[in-house]
């Protein structure tokens, strides 16, 4: 009877470095290759690895970096003994397993150009769909609390006091009021104000809130200019512009960070993917806004045109090219050219009498800010 040899199970000639996934510490240990592999560190149980779970991890030249199935995801093993290296290797039959094959990453790539199509898809036209349905839903003590938020913010670039002149402040009571009830707007809780600033514009505000800036009354020659613009502002309130703008850019701010991930340089590209989708959606409700003012102006039988010559008058000759592109509002000259086409001779009272229209240029008193 011969006699049966037996071998005994190789070790690793240096200490290996050895992270069990559960802390951070670096831990030497010496590897026992049996019938399993046995990770050995003094004063401690060993920990046992099939072979079958060993995986290849990502490392740097010269240094074999493991990983198991069985094993908490982020233990890793670090071995710089070639030897003990290659030993290790040639008993793990699964060791790559997982790296895809060129199969696998075509179906990688072919997976990753759908998801980034269906997001784009999505911020173009399920966003917006998303947001024209939903805004007319948010409660209206949610859209006033937002309002008073941006108007502390409004107030704090522009003035923190509307102006308060009593005659002028009931002349602009008076043409607003005849321009929300030409409009339908049966909002009692509608304000509006005039702000203490040189710049020229107006805005509305979350909650039923419209602004006219002091530089706006300023250009403004007739009570008609005053009110096309003032109709232009209501008919983003009618529209729930402002709400719908919160749920569309917050839509399009997360997806288009989801498709670029958050990467060195990635916030430009960001902000620049995030200015060609909403431009095109701004002008949509800009030219919405004039419409509504077009229709605003035509019932109280004035014309719409002298708003577009107050914006001309402001703004000069806008151009085309890539501003246009660019542009969250149609170009000033086109808006001329289409509310001269709606011009109508005026078949309404005047909005306002001359000695009003006086008074309410005077609203933030005679001095200059």
């Amino acid at each position: 009877m011969s006699e049966l040899s037996t071998e005994a199970p190789a070790q690793s000639v240096k200490p290996t470095i050895f992270f069990d996934g559960v802390s951070s510490r670096r831990r030497q240990v010496t590897l026992t290759l049996g019938d399993a592999l046995e990770i050995v560190e003094d004063g401690a149980a060993p920990v046992r690895w099939a072979y079958a779970d060993i995986r290849r991890a990502d490392s740097p030249s010269g240094v074999l970096r493991l990983a198991s199935t069985s094993a908490p995801p982020l233990a890793r093993l670090e071995i710089r003994d070639a030897a003990l290296a290659a030993d290790l290797t040639a008993r793990c039959l699964r060791l790559d397993e997982h790296q895809a094959t060129r199969g696998g990453v075509a179906k990688i790539v072919g997976w990753s150009v759908a998801a980034a199509v269906s997001i784009v898809c999505v911020v173009l036209f399920g966003v917006p769909l998303a947001a024209d349905r939903l805004a007319p839903l948010v409660p209206k003590p949610v859209e006033r609390r937002i309002g008073d938020a941006a108007e502390v913010q409004m107030k704090s670039i522009f003035g923190r006091s509307v102006c308060e002149d009593p005659a002028g402040k009931a002349a602009f009571t008076k043409l607003v009021n005849r321009l929300r009830d030409a409009a339908g707007l049966d909002d009692d809780s509608m304000t509006a104000g005039v702000l203490p600033t040189a710049v020229p514009n107006a805005f509305a505000l979350p909650g039923g809130k419209v602004f006219v800036l002091k530089g706006l009354l300023d250009k403004a020659e007739t009570p008609d200019e005053l009110a096309g613009i003032i109709a232009h502002e209501l008919g983003h309130l009618k529209h729930h512009d402002n709400m719908r703008g919160l749920i569309y850019n917050g839509g399009t701010s997360f997806l288009i960070g989801l498709l670029f991930g958050d990467v060195t340089g990635s916030s430009a590209v960001i902000f620049a993917s995030r200015s060609l989708v909403e431009a095109s959606y701004s002008r949509e409700a800009e030219t919405a806004a004039d419409t509504f003012a077009i229709e605003t102006m035509h019932a109280l039988g004035r014309s719409p045109k002298p708003a577009a010559e107050l914006m001309f008058r402001i703004t000069g000759k806008e151009g085309g090219g890539l501003t246009s592109i660019l542009a969250s509002h149609p170009l000033t000259e086109d808006r001329l050219a289409r509310m001269t086409r709606e011009d109508r001779p005026a078949s309404g009272p005047p909005l306002l009498t001359d000695k009003e229209w006086q008074a309410l240029k005077l609203i933030c008193g005679s001095g200059k800010i």
